[in-house]
This record gives C-alpha cells, structure tokens and sequence, in this order.
C-alpha cells in the first residue's frame, strides 16, 4: 500500500531542481519544502494560530527522543497522538533521535542491537533499537517517520565511517521489515525513510544509497551533514548521493540550512529540508532578511524606526520597527522571541516558495543565479 504518494510536476531540465507534491494523510505539500522544527511537539515561541494564520506551513517536525523522555509516547498515544496531543491539523515528520544520541557520545553506548544512552534530564538508562524507534514513532502518529540511523562523527576515518554506515543499513533493514508487519494491521498512512550515512567518503554514501534502494521505502534521506564538516563537503555528498535515490520518491537532507545554502540543495535535485537556524538564531539575535543578517543588539538600530525587512511581509515587519525589537531583545522579553521567530521562519519559508514558482515557471536557472550573486558577496547569508 502506497502511504506517501508524491507528484512531480516540474523538473528544471539544467539543474534537476523539482517541484512536486506530497501527498499526506494531513494534507498535501507543495516541494521544495522547508519544514519548521518543533522539537518538543511545538515551534518554540510560536502557537500554532501564529503557525497556522502568519507562515502556513504545511508541515513541521517532532524528535522522538525528546518526546519519549518527555512525556512520553504512550501519554501522547493516549491523546490521539501528536496531531491531537499539540493540535496540529497538518503534516508531521519525526526524527529517529539518533541525531541527539549521536549528540549524547559521553552517555551512549553502540551495539549490534541498538544503542544505550542515558537520559539528558535524569540519567536514567534506555535503549533504541531500529524496532522500537518504529513503535515509539508510530504511536505518536507522525506522517513520517525516521529510521534509527548512526550518525557519524566529524572526521572519521575510513574504517570507522564504514563500521557506522554498515550498522546503519543494517539497522535500516530490520527497522524496515518491523514497520511493514507493524503496518499490516494499522489503517492510519504513516511512511518510513531510511537515511543514507558514510560519513564524507562518496563510496560509502554510494554504497549506502544502493543498499537501502533495496528497501523500496517510500522515500529517503541524506543525515550526518551539519555535523562540523565544511558546506563544500556538505554539497559534495549530496550532490554523489541524489542520483542513486529513486527519482519518483522524495529525497530529504537533514538538518540545513543557511539561507544562501537552499537553492543549492534544491539544484541538486532535494525536496524537503530541515533547520533549527531560523529559530535559533530569531532568539539569539540574529535575524535573517533580503538584505544579509541584521544583529538586533547593535548599537545602530537602537532608534531605527525601519522594519527588520522592507520586502518582508511577515506581522513583525508589517508592524514594528528595529528600534523596538532591539528594545525588548536587550530588555529580555518572552515577546521578542515569538516576533523574531515569526520573521526568521517567513524568510526561509518565502525563499522556498519563489524557488517552487520559479521551477514551475521554468525560471529558476536564473533565480539560482542571482541567489549565488548574493552569497558569493561580505555576507553569505543573503538571498533576494
């Protein structure tokens, strides 16, 4: 049974940059996608009224390591599971939490059978196993799940690069064969991508990539980027793993990334992609606009009656001025966090939406031109 149908309905003949959509049990999602994070079954410091009304996103993330320390997959099973639990009527991926563990490397411990880790809030001893990472993922209710992956350090040798991306995809293949007998007696359409690993060695990511194409998943991704390697290392391996996953299936890279780094993923042929940066950084002070980063702290906006983008038409910048939100960021108030957010998010979500018109359009060779005029300029976060 199909769970995830996905369309093409554009492909730029020059860079192989798709447009697509993804078909959901929560609604259907126009690709290229950005898709907010809500680590903790929320996007911090946003509602989802604010989501819903402000960004329209039409599908955001959960991490299933952080839901099952806190509250719980059974207590959130009990309320219908994640959509019900934060009311959310849309689309949601979860993370394996290998990611985190991977995060964890002083309280964890790899085996064959899965891996051991201590609990960031308590201490408390669990293990993950390729099977139970199904489970836990399938009673919260996600639209898609992760496979448990090992996400490899940066750098790694060789040897141990392939030890990791052996594990993987053995992990990748009982993870698989568990969520199909899982799903033989469940109604509800819930998909599972395996994630291609090999640390920044191409063979190994070929050879992982052909591996896990056997599994004939519904869609696949990219991990073990944004882990301290250089961005040109983070394009390279994409650009060596894209051609061996399935055309006709959805292809995700984790956790990226800068907004100058989008079009760049999108031109190798990527259709979803993640980031903590924009909520991140909107709470750090760093706010992201058509014009390169704007650091709110500074002195120079201190009585700028401007808005944080002029061709920004998010709430905040309909609405307030830089002088103002330099105020509450320096005076330490819950309410610049939510204004900053919301901007960050606009920005990331409106470049992935001109990108989508210009496939559809048969422009984007010249919007990836331009976006790479800009990134090539002082401030590489730029994008116009």
């Amino acid at each position: 049974m199909q769970t995830l149908p996905f369309e093409i309905q554009a492909v730029c003949p020059e860079t192989g940059a798709r447009a697509g959509l993804l078909h959901t049990a929560h609604g259907t999602i126009e690709t290229p996608v950005f898709m907010p994070v809500g680590t903790q079954a929320t996007v911090k410091g946003l509602t989802q009224k604010q989501l819903l009304e402000e960004l329209d996103p039409k599908i955001i993330l959960g991490n299933t390591y952080h839901l099952y320390l806190r509250p719980g997959h059974e207590l959130i099973e009990k309320f219908g599971g994640i959509h019900g639990f934060m009311q959310w009527p849309r689309a949601i991926l979860t993370d394996s939490g290998g990611f985190q563990v991977w995060s964890l490397s002083k309280l964890r411990k790899l085996r064959e059978e899965g891996v051991v880790f201590q609990s960031h809030l308590n201490g408390d001893k669990h293990l993950f196993t390729p099977e139970s990472t199904v489970d836990v993922q399938l009673a919260l209710g996600s639209d898609i799940l992760m496979m448990l992956d090992e996400c490899t350090d940066y750098p790694a040798t060789p040897k141990a690069a392939r030890k990791s991306m052996e594990l993987t995809a053995r992990w990748a293949s009982r993870g698989m064969a568990h969520y199909r007998e899982r799903m033989k007696s469940r109604e509800r359409a819930q998909t599972l991508f395996p994630i291609v690993q090999g640390s920044m060695y191409a063979d190994l990511r070929r050879e992982c990539a052909s591996r896990l194409v056997e599994l004939d998943a519904e869609g696949y991704a990219i991990g073990g980027l944004s882990v301290g390697e250089p961005r040109e290392l983070s394009m390279e391996m994409t650009e060596v793993t894209v051609p061996l996953l399935p055309a006709d299936k959805p292809r995700y890279v984790m956790g990226v990334g800068m907004p100058a780094e989008l079009p760049e993923y999108v031109a190798r042929g990527v259709d979803m992609m993640d980031c903590v940066m924009p909520t991140r950084n909107a709470r750090n002070g760093c706010l992201f606009t058509t014009g390169g980063r704007v650091i709110i702290k500074q002195a120079q906006y201190r009585d700028d009656a401007g808005p944080i983008d002029e061709k920004c038409g998010c709430y905040t910048c309909r609405t307030f001025s830089r002088a103002y939100l330099r105020h509450l960021f320096q005076a330490g108030e819950m309410l610049y966090s939510t204004l900053a957010t919301l901007h960050n998010l606009r920005h990331y979500l409106d470049i992935m939406r001109r990108m989508r018109e210009a496939i559809l359009l048969g422009t984007f060779p010249e919007f990836l031109k331009t976006a790479r005029s800009f990134a090539s300029g002082p401030d590489t976060t730029l994008i116009g």
